[in-house]
């Protein structure tokens, strides 16, 4: 599809590239998937919320995580399912939703590393301070440092979406599968410079801060754990940080695999299914991890539904 000029502010996709044979099974299953994702973080959250004996830090951060992935995936699977029996010339998106989306996709972005930084510095009071875990980590302060996440992450997605709005545009035609900020400013003509400067400033501190925290953390939770005499708490603390070590490690993978693959021309088609991954994979195994590896959280979810077999039965014989 090659660029066009005519009506800039309605801007055409390129999109995945999927066989009429294929596109049914592909919908199936990323609604199935869709559907997977927005019932377990959104459960998963409205049980955290409702569940006074899981309010507490660690299951607060995964509150936030689950309304940052259901997020997320609400803002890129509806358009990929809405475009999936459209054909490629006929995909479009009008330039206001398509900044939205964008502002949506990275604000995503920056949340998941600001909110697993925050639960990396939880698991690092919790086994490292456990005297004063009680008087740092406070609902206050919980609620302090997931404001701060929240809004940081805002306040750097709107830099960078108001550096690519400013720019006039000549094209109108995206090959991605859906809008991002890159997208957004090689619509333009205009010197790109200052877009760039900040994306990857911003990209760097962003990778950086997140690497370096969780890393340093973590080595130095294996360095208490190790050399702790009483391994009884050791070993609990060990499976609460795998949890959130695999979480992090998922998204990480996420997150590099579009960049590696877009530098191979060869793997462009594969490079926009894993640029999806993101909004996909994390939303969906996370709640799954939590759910798994907490005992507290696996123990109440089972007792939902245990309480509710028991109604069901109830009113069935009634």
């Amino acid at each position: 599809m090659e660029n066009q000029t005519g009506d800039l502010d309605i801007i055409l996709f390129e999109g995945l590239k999927v066989t009429p044979q294929s596109s049914i099974p592909a919908f199936i299953l990323l609604l199935l998937i869709y559907f997977f994702i927005m019932v377990s973080n959104i459960g998963l959250a409205v049980l955290i919320s409702t569940e006074r004996s899981l309010h507490q830090p660690m299951y607060l951060l995964f509150c936030n995580m689950s309304i940052n992935d259901a997020f997320g995936a609400s803002a890129i699977i509806p358009r990929i399912l809405s475009d999936a029996f459209t054909p490629i010339s006929e995909r479009s998106i009008n330039y206001i939703d398509c900044v939205v989306q964008a502002f949506a996709a990275h604000f995503h972005a920056g949340t998941s590393h600001s909110v697993l930084m925050i639960m990396a510095f939880d698991r690092y009071v919790a086994i490292c301070n456990p005297l004063r875990y009680a008087t740092i980590m406070t609902l206050r302060m919980v609620v302090r440092l997931s404001a701060g996440a929240w809004l940081t992450a805002f306040i750097s997605v709107a830099i960078l979406m108001w550096l690519s709005i400013r720019l006039s545009r000549c094209r109108r035609v995206i090959v991605n599968p859906f809008c991002d900020n890159a997208s957004l400013f090689k619509l333009s003509c205009e010197s790109l410079l200052y877009n760039h400067i900040y994306g990857l400033g911003s990209a760097v501190v962003i990778l950086g801060s997140s690497m370096c925290s969780v890393t340093l953390t973590y080595l130095r939770i294996a360095l208490v754990c190790l050399t702790g005499r009483n391994k009884t708490p050791n070993s609990k603390a060990l499976q609460t940080c795998g949890t959130h070590l695999a979480v992090y490690v998922i998204m990480l993978t996420m997150s590099f695999m579009p960049m590696i693959m877009h530098r191979r021309p060869e793997w462009a088609d594969s490079g926009k299914v894993a640029s999806i991954l993101f909004f996909v994979i994390p939303p969906l195994v996370n709640p799954v991890i939590y759910g798994l590896q907490c005992k507290e959280l696996r123990l109440k979810i089972f007792s939902v539904f245990h309480r509710n077999r028991v109604k069901d039965g109830k009113s069935f014989h009634k």
